[in-house]
């Protein structure tokens, strides 16, 4: 019986190890997209995604119904990113999940976002992503929630834009 568990973890570690190499691998493209927003380097930004993209945002309309607004084109996102702005763009994420087959990636990730310290909003960040021919993930699509009110977040995080 021992034999046979120590056969199944020597089966399963590997791959399991493997998993999470390509877990943080898929992690690269949106931890850079952050720092990029960050540090307002809107090159750095387009340097995580895929010539062509997609971008929507699910919200509220005045009439209390969910609508979706997308960004006409990823143009529009660069721009405000890296047009000057007194107060950095920090959106930290947390309880990440990242779903991986074969060259297509998913990552779901609740986020705030806070202008310089102000808390400006939050939600849940998705991501779609893919492999391309260098083996490198990059995003090419991404949608996100938001909300003012209701937001549960992580006493570590909040204490970080104090």
């Amino acid at each position: 019986m021992i034999r046979l568990y120590t056969l199944l973890l020597l089966l399963v570690l590997p791959q399991s190890h493997l998993l999470a190499q390509e877990e943080a691998r898929v992690r690269i493209p949106i931890d850079q997209l952050f720092a990029g927003m960050a540090a307002g380097d809107s090159a750095m930004v387009r340097s995580v995604f895929t010539e062509q993209v997609s971008l929507a945002t699910i919200l509220k309309g005045k009439d209390g119904k969910p609508v979706i607004r997308y960004e006409s084109s990823i143009q529009d996102f660069l721009k405000a990113v890296g047009s000057p702005h007194p107060q950095p763009f920090n959106e930290p994420i947390w309880d990440v999940e990242v779903r991986v087959d074969g060259d297509f990636a998913q990552v779901w990730a609740k986020y705030a976002f806070y202008l310089g310290r102000q808390f400006s909003h939050c939600g849940v960040d998705a991501f779609h992503l893919v492999r391309n021919a260098q083996g490198d993930w990059k995003i090419f699509h991404l949608a996100d929630t938001r909300q003012k009110e209701g937001c549960v977040i992580p006493k570590d995080v909040a204490e970080r834009y104090k």
